[in-house]
């Protein structure tokens, strides 16, 4: 049986959010919205889903027309924030980028 994710202290989660640039912290979850045609984010969609599976953590999605939203926690951490988590926003931004997704302000 693998071992529970470790929860990061407040201090551990800042120096996070400077690794990401554009995560914003809500609570204990970390959050990025980008502009991209709604087609097009239905794609972008699936490709993060892809990789979530591979790497088995999963991002809350919220697609609108012309935005997608990630909203990340680590559920298995009783809904806090870990390392796993940080990954998968670099990994998102990454994926972001070559589906032509501009970052938004929230």
């Amino acid at each position: 049986m693998a071992d529970a994710p470790v929860p990061l202290t407040d201090a551990e989660i800042e120096a996070a959010l400077r690794e990401v640039p554009g995560w914003r912290r809500a609570g204990d979850e970390i959050t990025r919205s980008y502009a991209i045609r709604y087609h097009g984010g239905v794609a972008m969609i699936v490709h993060v889903a892809d990789v979530e599976r591979l790497i088995g953590h999963h991002a809350d999605i919220d697609l609108r027309w012309g935005r997608v939203r990630f909203g990340i926690t680590t559920h298995d951490a009783g809904h806090r924030l870990t390392a796993a988590d940080f990954d998968l926003a670099a990994r998102i931004d990454a994926i972001a980028r070559t589906h032509g997704a501009e970052p938004l302000e929230d």
